[in-house]
Formats: C-alpha cells, structure tokens, sequence
C-alpha cells in the first residue's frame, strides 16, 4: 500500500539525519523525520494514515497537490506530485510509481523539505542527484527513498524549483537499472503558497 510505503520512506529520514549532517557539515541541519502523503487525486478518497488522521487536499495547482493531515495531532502540510516522464535504461524495467514531495512541519520547525519515493530500491551507496535551474543537487538514499546531502542548500534548491519548469531526478537501482524521472513544475510555487498560508501556526 502507498501509504505504508511512504511512511517508512519518511520515517528512515529519521534514522538517516545524522548521516546526512555529518556529509553536509552543517550543524543547524533540520531533523528529518516521519510524515505523511498521498497521491495528488482528488477524485479518491486517500486511505487512512498513522495516528488517525487523513490527508485533505486543499488545492490542486498544475501538477501539484497541495494537501493537510494531522498525524499524532501535528499539522503537517505538503505539496506532491507524480512525474512527468520516466525512463529506464535498461528499457522498461518495471517499477513501483515515483512521487517527489515538499513538506512543511510547524511543530518540528521543518519549512519546505524535499524528499522523492523514487519507485524501488536504491543500489546501497550509489550516487542520485536532482537537476532544475541549471544545478545538481547531490541527494542522498535509504531504501527507496531520497534526501538532499547537503541541508544548508535546500532553500536554494526548492527556490529554483519554484522559478524552473521541471526538475530531474536520477538513480540508479539495486539491480543496476539507470532511471530518469523529469518532474513538472508548474504549479508548484502556489502549491507551496498555499501550504506556507495553510500551516502557518
């Protein structure tokens, strides 16, 4: 089911936060830690989370929605989208579906976290990096989900997500298999207004 899915994908972000301040060098980098999604349709109802609580849409902006819940009764609020474009090298190696998601959670002081399901699991140390704006983003990996490395650039990161048209995302899986997934942008910049309005308590 997507949704446990993506709770333990979110939830190794936890386990993974050291990691990721140690290779970024930078002490004031935020605590990942375990939150919740679901799929950008408004036309089915998305199934329960943890705690209880089930994820609202309160806006579809292009191809971001923009959604609330209220997990163990804290607010989280996030933007999702699906990809655009996949591509496999070897070609049409299957897979599960990838989601890239921006997170804001006001009890942990957490604004606009990046993270990707990219859809399988992730070959253990291998490199996986987001382009948009003409930059790569180094990001980091636990199972089949992916962090940005160096925290300290996030904000620059997700500024040239809202001023770009599509952002990419590279991996490469367990079994060797090379994937491409080119992200819409459009909407994402109101989604994350909206969200920013939504949870700003």
């Amino acid at each position: 089911m997507l949704f446990r899915r993506v709770l333990t994908i979110l939830a190794a972000g936890v386990l993974m936060c050291g990691a990721a301040t140690s290779l970024a060098q930078t002490p004031s980098a935020s605590p990942k830690a375990a939150k919740s999604t679901a799929k950008p349709d408004a036309a089915k109802p998305p199934p329960a989370m943890s705690g209880g609580a089930e994820p609202t849409l309160i806006g579809q902006f292009g191809t971001w929605g923009a959604y609330t819940a209220t997990p163990n009764g804290k607010k989280v609020c996030f933007a999702l989208a699906k990809p655009a474009s996949s591509k496999t090298n070897p070609p049409n190696r299957p897979r599960d579906p990838a989601y890239a998601f921006v997170s804001t959670r006001p009890a942990e002081k957490v604004s606009n976290e990046v993270s990707v399901m990219i859809g399988y699991t992730l070959k253990p140390g291998s490199e996986s990096t987001l382009e948009v704006g003409g930059a790569s983003f180094s990001m980091y990996t636990q199972g089949d989900g992916l962090w940005i490395k160096n925290a300290a650039e996030e904000e620059r990161m997700v500024e040239a997500m809202r001023k770009s048209a599509d952002a990419t995302v590279k991996g490469v899986s367990a079994k060797g298999t090379e994937t491409t997934d080119t992200f819409s942008l459009k909407g994402l910049s109101q989604a994350l207004d909206k969200i920013a309005q939504d949870c700003r308590r």
